[in-house]
């Protein structure tokens, strides 16, 4: 590599670190609220014949925050500091925080209803935040579109844990 490069590659580098580093530490402070309360509250709410079973929430989670992240790497890294770029960035970390507070308003307050009161505006943020980031970057929209479908059924479900057990 060139030495003309290497500033580009360090850049890269850098948006990297935050990109996964912001994501990375969403997801360990909401599993800080959600571990502790799967059982026993969690386990003993009444959930619909819908409702996916433990194991499956990992998995999914691993690949929907992966897909965040790069989609945010491909944001950051956009040339110029365009209010679109700055736009499409604000609603990226409103949606992450608003995902890290449904985790302590569902789980560690035991509030499906507080829950809700979460994922409705969250659900929001994110396809704003797709829209926007479709304007920018049509990859970085294409990796939030499992998210949004996968928060569109999080709406679902929690909705109907809330009904079960009111």
């Amino acid at each position: 590599m060139n030495d003309v490069g290497k500033p580009l590659l360090r850049r890269d580098l850098g948006f990297a670190a935050v990109a996964l580093g912001t994501v990375a530490g969403a997801l360990i402070v909401g599993q800080l609220a959600t571990f502790p309360n799967l059982a026993p509250w969690y386990a003993g709410l009444a959930k619909p014949s819908f409702n996916p079973p433990n194991w499956i929430f990992g998995p999914v989670w691993t690949v929907l925050y992966l897909l965040m992240a790069f989609a945010a790497w491909r944001v950051l890294r956009l040339p110029g500091r365009t209010s679109a770029r700055r736009l499409a960035l604000t609603l990226f970390f409103l949606q992450l925080a608003l995902n890290v507070a449904w985790s302590f308003m569902f789980f560690s307050a035991h509030s499906p209803l507080l829950g809700m009161l979460n994922i409705v505006p969250q659900w929001i943020s994110i396809v704003a935040t797709t829209a926007i980031f479709y304007r920018v970057d049509r990859i970085a929209a294409l990796c939030l579109l499992p998210l949004v479908a996968w928060v569109a059924f999080a709406v679902v479900l929690n909705f109907t844990i809330l009904k079960l057990n009111a």
